[in-house]
């Protein structure tokens, strides 16, 4: 890959175990691609000219605080959402939010749970480039940088920087409930209130909460779905015993011990919850709950933290650095565990029942025109006719 690429990493992390096995996966992503510009379906995507997505400590002070204001941004264009569907979604941003809280179902099933994320970053990723002029591309959370100590990390230190602080403390804030795991608790980080520090710490959440939410010492909405005005602060608990949940040995095992998309699927969850573990809850479920409470510790509204996107990115990298293991054998794998449902298509008209993934179609309906085949989303290199064209670094 382009050696400029190669040298921006931030000297203060050393290279983990994860970041290793993406160096070392180079040569096959290089090949991977190959085969496709041999082929003519790379849809001019090369490796010169795809978009590169980094670590949030790896961009200089200036392009973190450009990425925060493209942000800002978005919370400041007016929204695009149905009014009489969406009545709480005030901007732009919030639109994000609402498609997500009410597909909540549909972008978690087994078939959907990555490509539909995927498609959904990139949409948001589009939206700060091309609604407010981002000139970078989103960003992703290492969360082994960060897990030991991430109050005081470049993300949630709170300088203008940072993806905002933590929350003030709330001693009514207990944690978030884990059933089935020993410990059965993700055990509160000390905060919980309101964010007041940071580029952030003015935000005005509207949607939610609904009944996904894990504190219910929250405002109710007006709706009883959650999608009604119901302003209020941001509130977080940055939570080390979440983030320990996700640190790089667990990535490394992730990616080298899942020789299947189904394992690799189930342990990303914890499922089943590992034994004689102190932080058992599965990589997806510790990189949300690193910063819980609300909207982040609600499962539906959870876009409503901007640190979201970062943990989506995070899981994507993941998932593509083991699908680039071995990519003529997992490119295409779908995870064959749990219920599929299906998505909207054709902007609002649903689809018949589709059990088939090859006629799949990823449809976000009023949040974005642009469209996806499902397996066109399990490709980030010249795939949906090259819309999709980045790598990870």
């Amino acid at each position: 890959m382009r050696d400029a690429v190669v040298s921006v990493r931030n000297g203060f992390y050393p290279l983990d175990v994860v970041d290793q096995i993406e160096l070392s996966t180079r040569t096959k992503v290089e090949a991977f691609l190959a085969k496709k510009v041999a082929a003519g379906t790379n849809n001019n995507c090369t490796l010169e000219n795809a978009a590169v997505r980094r670590e949030w400590s790896d961009l200089s002070v200036e392009e973190r605080e450009d990425y925060v204001k493209a942000v800002q941004c978005l919370m400041k264009l007016p929204p695009q959402a149905p009014k009489d569907k969406y009545p709480g979604a005030l901007s732009r941003y919030d639109d994000f939010v609402a498609y997500h809280m009410t597909h909540a179902m549909e972008l978690h099933d087994n078939y959907h749970l990555f490509p539909a994320h995927k498609h959904f970053l990139w949409v948001y990723e589009q939206a700060l480039r091309n609604e407010c002029g981002y000139k970078g591309y989103q960003p992703y959370m290492n969360y082994d940088r960060y897990a030991r100590d991430p109050i005081n990390s470049p993300m949630f230190n709170g300088n203008a920087s940072s993806m905002g602080g933590n929350g003030e403390p709330d001693p009514n804030y207990k944690g978030v409930a884990q059933a089935g795991r020993t410990p059965n608790i993700i055990a509160s980080g000390g905060g919980g209130g309101c964010v007041k520090s940071g580029p952030f710490s003015d935000m005005v959440v509207s949607l939610g909460p609904t009944s996904m939410a894990s504190y219910k010492g929250l405002p109710k909405n007006p709706k009883s779905d959650g999608t009604g005005s119901n302003p209020r602060c941001l509130r977080r608990d940055i939570n080390r015993n979440a983030a320990m949940g996700a640190t790089a040995d667990r990535a490394y095992k992730l990616i080298n011990e899942s020789k299947s998309i189904d394992t690799f699927y189930n342990t990303l969850l914890g499922t089943p919850p590992p034994k004689n573990d102190p932080y058992p809850w599965g990589i997806h479920t510790a990189g949300h709950y690193i910063h819980a409470v609300d909207p982040g510790g609600d499962a539906a509204t959870s876009p409503g933290d901007p640190v979201f996107y970062f943990h989506h990115g995070a899981l994507d990298r993941l998932w593509w650095i083991w699908q680039m293991q071995d990519p003529d054998a997992r490119l295409n794998a779908v995870p064959m565990v749990g219920n599929v449902v299906n998505m909207d298509h054709g902007h609002g008209k649903r689809q018949q029942r589709v059990t088939d993934p090859l006629k799949m179609i990823i449809d976000l309906e009023w949040l974005s025109p642009v469209t996806a085949k499902l397996m066109e989303a399990h490709d980030q290199l010249g795939s949906n006719g090259g819309k999709y064209c980045y790598v990870y670094i």
